[in-house]
């Protein structure tokens, strides 16, 4: 596969979150009303596209919380390199295009009655939903886990206070102490991160705890960009960060909070900071609404997101099943731009056009020293997206310091375009 440039890849990037790779219908007069469930990368793409695209639909965007903190360099928050509001956005510039914006929790759907109903008990009625919905942590899937746990040994898979405690974390180890990363199964939020996040902790150590050590046990045998990866730790870090993968611990059986232990097949591992990132899913009022099917990922027509299991009903981002696309915020913008067109089509009795996505991830080895994947999607004839053959492609594995200098420059070039788009 030929990697693409990065020029090429900014560029289709900037042309992806523009929303020009589906035309605007010409729409007919009306009034519709979206219901946009998930405030992250997707549902905001999905809302304001949408309000872009067509003025007369009512749309409104469901949100935990009144910002929004992106998983995108949290690792640099982690490391000591960026503060926490850095990567926290508003939704002013949302209200300001006349987006409702509902601060609030989702608790429940009726498909049939076509309601959103809140925690406090208010409903939103809706012609079409929208969910980017995010994940929900599985605490019980390891024995000794659970979510309050999670205060002592943090995931930080979700950005905010758990990004803070796991910095504060790593900022008082002992000289010479060990930092334990659980890295789980596919599928999961972000594959390349927890990889990035033991880079980016080893970058911080390097300067103020060089003996320390951080060990990933992994739940599979291999990861995204690893080659990159590790050519990088050899590089920057030699000897600090180990790799056990799951033929080398044959699975976690057991977490102790208590002593700070992670007990495998093979071995009991000890740390000073623990960042056990657990097993994932769909949010369980999205499993109980009957989005998920049998399983714990939402089944969707992948080319109009729109659920497999409920009508009317699209699910975006990490919460759905949507090919060879990756669960990545990028992916999620993306998916959430190209469904605003699709329900503009659909509200008007229009088909919907098809279009290609892209996904395109950088990871930072240190803050000077990145690397990147991009892919290409199209909906083949089976129905699926599949990565489009001869397009998109990794970082080489030989290139200069000033090449991976470059690439970190095009993460923060990538990172406030994305973020600009979707919340300035």
């Amino acid at each position: 596969m030929t990697p693409m440039t990065r020029r090429q890849t900014l560029a289709l990037s900037t042309t992806v979150m523009s929303g020009f790779l589906m035309g605007a219908p010409a729409l007919a007069q009306g009034r519709a009303r979206v219901v946009i469930v998930g405030g992250g990368f997707g549902g905001a793409a999905a809302a304001r596209r949408l309000r872009r695209v067509d003025p007369d639909v009512d749309v409104t965007l469901v949100t935990e919380a009144a910002e929004f903190t992106t998983c995108p360099f949290s690792n640099l928050v982690i490391a000591g390199e960026r503060t926490i509001e850095s990567i926290t956005f508003g939704y002013g510039a949302l209200a300001d295009e006349g987006i409702r914006i509902v601060v609030g929790r989702a608790t429940a759907i009726d498909p049939a009655a076509r309601l959103v109903r809140m925690e406090d008990g208010a409903a939103l009625a809706f012609d079409r939903l929208v969910l980017s919905p995010g994940i929900e942590m599985k605490y019980d899937r390891v024995p000794g886990y659970s979510k309050a746990l999670e205060e002592v040994m943090p995931h930080a898979w979700k950005a905010g206070a758990q990004t803070i405690l796991l910095r504060d974390q790593l900022a008082a180890l002992p000289q010479g102490g060990t930092v334990l990363i659980a890295v789980p199964n596919n599928p999961y939020r972000c594959p390349p991160g927890p990889y990035e996040r033991a880079s980016l902790m080893a970058h911080a150590l390097s300067r103020t705890n060089p003996t320390a050590k951080i060990i990933i046990l992994d739940a599979k045998d291999s990861f995204s960009k690893q080659s990159l990866f590790v050519q990088g730790w050899e590089a920057l870090y030699p000897g600090m960060i180990s790799y056990v993968p799951f033929a080398d611990n044959g699975g976690i059986l057991e977490v102790d909070g208590g002593e700070m232990t992670i007990t495998t097949a093979f071995e009991t591992f000890k740390g000073d900071v623990v960042n056990f990132i657990p097993p994932q899913s769909a949010p369980q009022f999205v499993q109980d609404a009957g989005l998920t099917g049998e399983g714990e990922w939402c089944t969707v027509d992948q080319a109009t997101f729109e659920s497999a299991d409920v009508p009317g009903v699209h699910v975006l981002g990490d919460a759905a099943i949507v090919g060879d696309m990756p669960k990545s915020g990028f992916s999620a913008a993306v998916q959430g731009g190209v469904c605003a067109h699709v329900l503009a089509a659909l509200l008007r009795d229009r088909v919907p056009e098809r279009g290609v996505l892209l996904n395109t991830c950088y990871s930072l080895v240190s803050p000077g020293y990145g690397i990147s994947v991009a892919g290409v999607y199209r909906v083949a004839e089976d129905g699926h997206l599949k990565s489009v053959e001869g397009s998109g492609g990794t970082s080489p594995v030989e290139a200069t310091p000033e090449f991976r200098a470059a690439e970190a420059d095009h993460a923060r070039s990538w990172y406030a375009t994305l973020t600009t788009a979707l919340f300035g």
